[in-house]
Formats: C-alpha cells, structure tokens, sequence
C-alpha cells in the first residue's frame, strides 16, 4: 500500500469514527418517505374535496318537525269540526 493511499484510509477511518453510535438520524431515506407521505397526503387532500364539491343531495325532513305540524294541523281542525 503506497503512502497516499494508508494517509487516505486514516483520514476516513477518523471521520467515520467521529459519528456518534449512539446518536440516530433518519438521513436522506427517512426524507425521501417523509416527502413521498406529505405528497401522497396533498393529493388525498385535493381528491377528497374534488368529490365533496360534487355531491349534490337533498336533506330528508326532520321527522320531529314533521310530526309536530302534523299534530297541530289536526288539533286545530278538530277544535273547528267539533265546534
């Protein structure tokens, strides 16, 4: 092995040693899913409103509502009838 070469090998034996084992970090890969699940999350996002804004429905009326005027039309008809 020739002198540049065994300098080389201790200069990135020094580097790599300096990385602290018991610190952990996610890197470039913990990025790239972080990035891939934002992105995947957005365009959920804007599917999901596309879909929203194409609902068209009626509302069924409130079945209590409706018994009460029911029961008020016959009241007042009953009052009149009998009367």
């Amino acid at each position: 092995m020739s002198a540049s070469a065994s300098l080389a090998m201790t200069n990135l034996v020094t580097l790599a040693k300096e990385v602290d084992e018991d610190k952990v970090t996610p890197g470039v890969l913990g990025f790239i899913v972080f990035a891939v699940m934002a992105l995947a999350v957005w365009g959920l996002m804007k599917s999901m409103n596309r879909h929203m804004g194409r609902v068209d429905f009626k509302e069924a009326p409130d079945p209590a509502e409706a018994s009460g005027k029911d029961t008020a039309e016959t009241g007042t008809s009953g009052k009149a009838s009998q009367g």
